[in-house]
This record gives C-alpha cells, sequence and structure tokens, in this order.
C-alpha cells in the first residue's frame, strides 16, 4: 500500500487559478521521492498540501489509506524541515529539538532517550546548550532534522533544507540526510530546484512545470529517457544542448541550426523527419573530443572555458544555441580556438519541434556493471 496517494490534485487561488493541476502520484513506504522544478513550478505548494499547511482546491490525498483533506497537520503524523530551519532563537538546541515532544506532553525520560539518541546520530552532542546564533547554517540544519527525528514520524517532508547552504556543506548534507533517511527507515518528500540534488538524493523524482507533472521516474532513466525538452533541458548538469534540425534525404544528412551537417542512416530517421519540425538533443559528454586526422572532425569557435580539474567545459555557439562540452581530465584549449569536436548519431536525442515531446532516445551504451563481493 501506499504511503501517500494523490488523486486528482488541484490548488487554485483567488487570483491565480491552476497552481496545481490533476495531480495523481503514489508514493511508497521507505522512499525519498524528490519533488523537482523550477520556481513557481508549484512544488512547495504541493508539498505544504500535504502537510496540511494548504487547503486542497480540488482531489483526494491520502496518508497510510486514508483521507487526510480536511484534518489539521498535528493529526498527521508526519514532521516537516523547513528552509529557513525554523528554530527559536531564544532557545537552546536541546530545548529546539524537544520543543514538539513537550507539547504532546511525551513522558520527560522518552525524551531525553531520543535526544540523546538523535545527537550522537547527527553530532550534536556538543552543541545542546547553545542558541541558534552560536550555530553554522549546516549546524542549524541538522537541529531542524534533530527536531524532525525525535517526531518518530514515519514520513518527513522537506522544503529546500539546504538552499542557504554554500556548496561544499550542501554535499554533505546531501549525504548526511540520505543516510539518515537509510537508517530510519523514513519516507522523505523532498522539494527542491537543485536538479543535482534531486539526482543524487532520490529513489524517485517528479519533474513538475506550471503546475504539471512532466516526468516521474528513477534519477537514471529521467536523464537517458526525458519525456519531452523541459525534462531533458532542465535534469542534467550542464544541461542538455539543443537545436532545431532537417534531414537532408538526397545528402543523407542530418543538418542543425543550419551549420552542422551529420552523416546519418536513412532508415533511422526517415519514419519521423518526414513532414514534422524536430529538434535535436545531445547531452555535453557526447560532444566528443575531435581526432587528429578524423574525417567526422566538426570544428567549432571557444566561446568559453572552465577548467574543473577533473573536466573542462567547453562553450560554443552553434546557430542560435550556445552548446556545451564536458570532456574528462585537463584540455588546454583557450578562448577563441577552434577546436574539432565529433558527433555521432547514436548519441542524438529527437524531439517534436511543436509538441515538445521525445520521439527518439539516444542508443546508449551499456552501463557499468559493480562487481559485488
Amino acid at each position: 500500500m501506499s504511503q501517500v496517494e494523490l488523486i486528482n490534485i488541484s490548488k487554485s487561488y483567488h487570483k491565480q487559478k491552476d497552481v496545481l493541476k490533476g495531480i495523481n502520484l503514489s508514493i511508497e513506504e521507505g522512499e525519498f521521492f524528490v519533488l523537482v522544478g523550477p520556481s513557481g513550478s508549484g512544488k512547495s505548494t504541493l508539498l505544504r498540501m500535504i502537510a496540511g499547511l494548504e487547503e486542497i482546491s480540488g482531489g483526494i490525498l491520502k496518508i497510510n489509506g486514508n483521507t487526510v483533506n480536511h484534518l489539521p497537520p498535528k493529526d498527521r503524523n508526519l514532521s516537516m524541515v523547513f528552509q529557513n530551519y525554523a528554530l527559536y532563537p531564544h532557545l537552546t538546541v536541546e530545548q529546539n529539538i524537544l520543543f514538539g515532544l513537550k507539547a504532546r506532553k511525551i513522558d520527560k525520560q522518552e525524551q531525553q532517550k531520543r535526544l540523546k539518541e538523535a545527537a550522537e546520530m547527527l553530532g550534536l552532542t556538543e552543541l545542546l546548550n547553545r542558541k541558534p546564533r552560536e550555530l553554522s547554517g549546516g549546524q542549524r540544519q541538522r537541529v531542524a532534522l534533530g527536531r524532525s527525528v525525535v517526531s518518530h514520524a514515519p514520513l518527513c517532508l522537506m522544503d529546500e533544507p539546504l538552499s542557504n547552504l554554500d556548496a561544499k556543506l550542501r554535499a554533505n548534507m546531501r549525504v548526511q540526510i540520505r543516510r539518515l533517511q537509510k537508517r530510519l527507515g523514513l519516507t522523505m518528500i523532498y522539494v527542491t530546484h537543485d536538479q543535482v540534488e534531486a539526482m543524487t538524493m532520490g529513489d524517485r523524482i517528479m519533474v513538475l512545470n506550471g503546475g504539471e507533472i512532466q516526468q516521474v521516474g528513477k534519477p537514471i532513466t529521467l536523464y537517458n529517457e526525458p519525456e519531452n525538452l523541459f525534462v531533458a533541458s532542465f535534469i542534467g548538469s550542464p544541461k542538455m544542448n539543443v537545436g532545431d534540425a532537417v534531414f537532408s534525404e538526397d545528402r543523407k544528412q542530418l543538418i542543425i541550426e543550419n551549420q552542422l551537417h551529420i552523416t546519418v542512416n536513412p532508415s533511422s530517421i526517415m519514419d519521423f523527419s518526414k513532414n514534422r519540425n524536430i529538434k535535436v538533443g545531445i547531452r555535453p559528454e557526447h560532444l566528443l573530443p575531435g581526432k587528429s586526422t578524423g574525417e567526422k572532425n566538426i570544428y567549432f569557435e571557444v566561446v568559453n572555458v572552465e577548467q574543473l580539474g577533473n573536466e573542462t567545459s567547453i562553450a560554443f555557439v552553434v546557430g542560435k544555441e550556445l552548446w556545451t562540452a564536458k570532456w574528462p581530465g585537463q584540455w588546454p584549449v583557450k578562448f577563441g580556438q577552434k577546436v574539432p569536436v565529433q558527433i555521432l548519431p547514436e548519441h542524438l536525442f529527437f524531439f517534436d519541434a511543436e509538441t515538445g515531446e521525445r520521439i527518439k532516445s539516444a542508443e546508449l551504451r551499456k552501463r557499468q556493471e559493480v562487481i559485488t563481493i
């Protein structure tokens, strides 16, 4: 049985209709489920509706099989971690963590037992007597997590909890939150606009845009088989390179942005390229370094280079689009230099230019296998 079920959920305000439209979704027990989308897509509104902090305009919300549309937050047996931590500034770390338990009149001995477990788990034992103003951002976030953990609620909602932290701390907290979720067997619903967080943390991801579900699936499925142009461009960093394309039957070439000419097997695209405007997409890691004597080399003028140590990110202008290549290692490429690039037809995605729907995915090689012992 699904732990959280949304049936045709919708949300409208007086001045804004269809903030969310026809959301149908099931979240399983013990799942780390991520809601991702751009600002204004409706993801935080949806989370607040699950929490009981926003009224549901239409549809049915079930938690553990029970309809909870009109149930107050305190009766939904869930916890929530907010973006701004929501800590009481005049209370100590210990008092903040135990605040909810005291309100529920939990036995004091049980309170201390839960506090000790949570503090040890989150590395807060030495900080229990400090006030929030004496803590770093990462420490405050751990206190907010601790308050959630001691509630023993099986469902935890998190609304962009890492957005106020620096990049290094975000990476560390991603690991801590995921380990905590696995250790306690929690069902987590996690909202973020950061697709890297979504890809690295979620068992499944739901991509929202304009109040509508674009796609739901495992992270690698969304990356390899995006349902439409929006998902293709949103999932992946750097984003997928996209351009308008036409197929020249007499030349047996795909012409992208009136600039790139890619020789293709006509039978592989003839069935969908006739009488249809198409767009092609290619991931940055599939814009391959050209070979010194390669006949298939295409020369691009470099407009930006980012040396990241373990990889080099190189930007080119293709027609009206800015494309990015991601090459492993360190490449001595300079601004304004023309560099050879290879594009293999099997690495191309095809989309309908009118609807944005995917027509054909890239033909990716078999994934690496892990030897387990």
